[in-house]
């Protein structure tokens, strides 16, 4: 990968990251377009670490309500697990929520059909159309929400359930786990808002895992060139995404899931189209 390729694609990372359009699915578009050879374990591992870099930002906007504490005192005959949990119930809710997609995720990867999704931009290409015929429809079946309810355990844990589906890429992590939070009867505020803070240890164990399997197979891809572009790519990818998160929970909360539906389903009918008819995605061969 060039300097300008990992540009494009850390750019295109940052923006996408936090829209229901699918990053992931964007990003293997961004790559078919500009010919970067699929299948490549490098590639592979800076799809999912630059996703990192982007994440990063979250914690860099929302630092203070990431970095909370309960001090009230737990309730009277509390063991010490609970007294704990109380204290961090906050990181006790993205643990439950992280759980579902952790085990999906690691039999996703250990089977190899995560890397064979990662490969097609078919896949990608359908998810953009079904999830966008979705989201003509879910502010209308979801869209329910109270700022009276709270995230418990359960509602963490069901929209966990949901994240899972953002295994097939075209899909939208973000997508998944917003209407997931909708369906437990949040906000489209409240439920954007936790779908950044679960990202956080979600892509960090998903990044984390990339680097132990890049470390275990042959590391001749570890060369000053390739950690520049993961260096590069992650800094760039985390100021877009700054830039881009704050604009979306106000677009999101005022206009809904529609126009993003709209968005997906033309650009996933252009691939359809293109592959069907025997054209190349790549404009650099």
């Amino acid at each position: 990968m060039t300097w300008i390729e990992t540009v494009i694609i850390a750019i295109v990372e940052g923006l996408t990251e936090f829209l229901p359009v699918s990053s992931t699915g964007h990003m293997i578009i961004t790559q078919n377009l500009l010919g970067i050879q699929q299948g490549d374990p490098f590639v592979h591992a800076f799809t999912f670490i630059i996703q990192f870099g982007a994440i990063l930002s979250v914690v860099c906007l929302y630092w203070k309500r990431f970095f909370q504490f309960d001090h009230t005192p737990a309730p009277e005959g509390s063991s010490t697990f609970q007294k704990l949990k109380h204290k961090f119930y906050f990181y006790w809710l993205l643990i439950v929520g992280v759980l579902p997609a952790v085990i999906i995720g690691l039999l996703a990867k250990k089977s190899g059909l995560l890397d064979w999704l990662l490969d097609s931009v078919e896949v990608v290409a359908i998810m953009l159309v079904v999830g966008g015929v979705f989201m003509l429809y879910c502010d209308k079946w979801f869209n329910k929400g109270s700022d009276a309810n709270k995230l418990t355990e359960r509602r963490a844990f069901n929209i966990g359930l949901y994240q899972c589906i953002s295994v097939i890429p075209g899909v939208s992590r973000s997508m998944a786990t917003i209407v997931g939070g909708m369906t437990q009867g949040l906000t489209r505020k409240k439920a954007a808002e936790f779908s950044f803070f679960l990202a956080v240890p979600t892509m960090a164990g998903a990044t984390l895992l990339d680097l132990l399997d890049l470390l275990k197979e042959d590391t001749s891809w570890a060369t000053t060139h390739n950690i520049t572009m993961l260096l590069l790519g992650c800094v760039v990818a985390f100021i877009v995404a700054l830039l881009a998160m704050k604009w979306f929970v106000a677009f999101l909360s005022k206009y809904g899931f529609k126009a993003f539906g709209i968005y997906r389903i033309i650009v996933g009918t252009i691939i359809i189209v293109l592959i069907l008819t025997g054209h190349s995605l790549a404009m650099v061969d």
